[in-house]
Parts: structure tokens; C-alpha cells; sequence
């Protein structure tokens, strides 16, 4: 099957997607250390980067993003890579796929491309056309290397995702675009859900979504908005983090639990995305307990916002009560997720929101 035609292919036969985890939290057992760059290791060590997409599709991801997060030339600059934005970018698309084509089921490989780092004019000084050359060029190298659809994520402007946008174009493969808003509800530029979905409801895009940000319940919020005012009906991508980052023990460590994680995966699912995975501190083992809790799911109501932060927790700031601390799921004595308002186990006529422990 043509690539063109896979991602609409599957994604009609199969109903709901999983994509996988992260990347980068997960590289460091290959040898990544902090501050370097993770797209050398798809030179450097491609046994370590394989290893990573072998176990997302053992835990049952259907879609395995590319080791290409920074591959612009504006990112690998910094490592003194910008000439190798091609050999890079198609390295990491090439163990992508061989680890696809090796699978029993049929995998998506998605070249991952992330912000070039540089603000776009008139805020910064990288002009539009600038930066089309940079996405132009990452995306040529992921699709030679065998990617299936360009997978732009983690975007943060309006401007930086019609840039990115019309550079995947040439790639001749599906597109998909996630932002990021992590800042009180919006991105860090100051887009909402809704403002992000109207714009680019018309655009040549695949799907389109939310990623990272700040908590399970603020992405699930994000997917949910977005829902609501597209006017275009594209299908939505739901990647959240795995919780929140916290500094245990002299390391990083995420809060979420594959329980946790199958939680929101349905919540997911109410909320409208029909692509479900996991991004910054999600291991092979979230993405196993994001399968298993949409295996055989039927979505039920959209969630309310209350009904997320009950749930999932929220931080966001009210124009009255200032900062309302994040809240995850409360825990009974037994180990059973508790509800809202404390309302029992988490199994039950709302189970839809809340998934009792196997």
C-alpha cells in the first residue's frame, strides 16, 4: 500500500490508534546524556534507538514517531550538525522503519519534527520563509528515509505551524500537527484550543492535536475545546505527558502510572481523539495500559471540565482565585482509584471517566 494511504487506511480499519511514548526520557539507557543531541544517536548508536521503537510496538503502539524531534538544522546547529539535517533525519526514519516492516501487524512510522527553536517575526527574527526551508529539508530527509506521514508536534505559534505546515508539503506524504498549550490553557504564545482548531480546521493536514504540555487533565481539556469548535471534522491526537515531572532521588521523574495512564486514555477517547499515546516520561509500560483500556472502549460522553480536574487534575489560573494547585487521582486504602468528590471506586455508570485497577 502506498504510503499516502496508509495512516487514512488504518485509521478507517482500526476505529482508534495508539501512538507511542517518548523518546528522548527513554534514550538515556541508550547513551544519551543531558544537553546532547538525541537525533546523533541515529548514527551513534542505532541499535539504542531501535531498541526503543522495538519495545513501543511490543507494548502495542500503532504509530512510532522518528528519533527527529530537533533535526531541524536550527536545532542541530547547536551540536554542530547543521550540515546533517538530511543523513540524520533519514536515519532516523530508516530504523523507524525497519522496525515497522519487522512487525506482525501493520506500524506507522511518523517523522517526528518539533520547533526549530527560533521565534518567529515579528516577535523574533526567523523569517517565514526561513523557516519553510527548515521544515522543507528535515521532511524530505524523514520521507526518503521511509516515513509514512511528517508528524510536526510540540508547536507553540500559529505562525511556526503554518511554517512547518507548508514545509512538509514537498515531502508528499499525510501530515500531522500537535501544539502544546501548557501555559494557563493556552501555548506559550498565547493560543487557545479553539483558536487553534478554527485555524487550521481548512488546512492540508491528516490530524491534528495536542501533545506535552502541562498534565494529563489540561491536554485532555486542550483535545476536548478543540473538539467542540472545529469546524472541520479532522481526527483529533491526544499525547500527553506522563504526569507532571517531579525531582526525586537527583533525577527526573514523571508522576503517572499505567493506571493513570489508561484513565486518561479513555477520557481521551470521550473527549474526541481517535489517536491516543503518550509523550514526555511514557514507557513502553504506559503505553501497554493506554492499549488495554481502549481495547473494546466505546467512548462515552464528552467530559466536562469539572469532571476532568476531579479526575485527572488541573493547573490553570481563574480570573478571581488565582492558581488552582494540580490535583491527580485520589487513591483508597486498597489501591482503587476514588472518583469525583470521593464517589466510591472507580468502576460503575461513570467508569467511562474512572478505570478500576486490574
Amino acid at each position: 500500500m502506498p504510503h499516502t494511504e496508509r495512516f487514512s487506511h488504518l485509521l478507517t480499519t482500526r476505529g482508534v490508534l495508539v501512538a507511542d511514548g517518548a523518546t528522548a526520557t527513554n534514550l538515556f539507557s541508550a547513551g544519551l546524556e543531558s544537553g546532547s543531541s538525541p537525533e546523533l544517536l541515529n548514527v551513534d548508536n542505532p541499535d539504542g534507538v531501535m531498541a526503543n521503537h522495538e519495545a513501543m510496538v511490543a507494548a502495542g503502539a500503532d504509530i512510532i514517531l522518528t528519533n527527529s524531534f530537533g533535526g531541524t538544522a536550527n536545532r542541530l546547529k547547536l551540536h554542530g550538525a547543521a550540515d546533517r539535517v538530511s543523513e540524520l533525519n533519514r536515519e532516523a526514519a530508516r530504523l523507524a522503519r525497519a522496525v515497522a516492516d519487522r512487525a506482525e501487524r501493520d506500524i506507522l512510522v511518523a517523522g517526528s519534527a518539533g520547533p526549530t527553536g527560533d521565534l518567529m517575526q515579528p516577535v523574533g527574527d526567523l523569517a517565514h520563509e526561513d523557516a519553510v526551508q527548515a521544515f522543507r529539508e528535515q521532511a524530505l530527509g524523514l520521507a526518503s528515509g521511509g516515513a509514512d506521514v511528517i508528524w510536526i508536534e510540540t508547536m507553540s505559534s500559529i505562525e511556526e505551524t503554518e511554517a512547518a505546515i507548508e514545509g512538509a508539503a514537498p515531502a508528499g506524504v499525510p501530515v500531522v500537527c500537535t501544539m502544546t498549550f501548557d501555559t494557563n490553557g493556552r501555548t506559550m504564545m498565547g493560543v487557545t484550543p479553539e483558536q487553534a482548531a478554527d485555524h487550521f480546521a481548512k488546512a492540508p493536514l491528516a490530524a491534528f492535536g495536542a501533545n506535552c504540555g502541562n498534565g494529563l487533565g489540561e491536554l485532555i481539556a486542550a483535545v476536548a475545546a478543540m473538539n467542540t469548535s472545529m469546524t472541520c471534522r479532522l481526527p483529533l491526537v491526544a499525547k500527553a505527558n506522563c504526569g507532571i515531572p517531579e525531582y526525586v532521588d537527583g533525577a527526573i521523574r514523571y508522576s503517572g502510572t499505567p493506571e493513570i495512564m489508561a484513565i486518561y486514555a479513555r477520557l481521551a477517547r470521550d473527549a474526541g481523539a481517535s489517536i491516543v499515546g503518550g509523550c514526555c516520561g511514557s514507557a513502553p509500560d504506559h503505553i501497554a495500559a493506554i492499549r488495554d483500556s481502549l481495547r473494546d472502549y466505546s467512548p462515552g460522553p464528552a467530559p466536562e471540565l469539572a469532571d476532568i480536574e476531579a479526575v485527572l487534575g488541573l493547573a490553570r489560573v481563574g480570573p478571581a482565585h488565582g492558581r488552582r494547585p494540580m490535583r491527580g487521582p485520589r487513591h483508597t486504602a486498597g489501591g482503587e482509584f476514588a472518583g469525583p468528590a470521593g464517589a466510591g471506586n472507580v468502576s460503575g455508570d461513570r467508569g467511562k471517566l474512572r478505570l478500576r485497577r486490574a
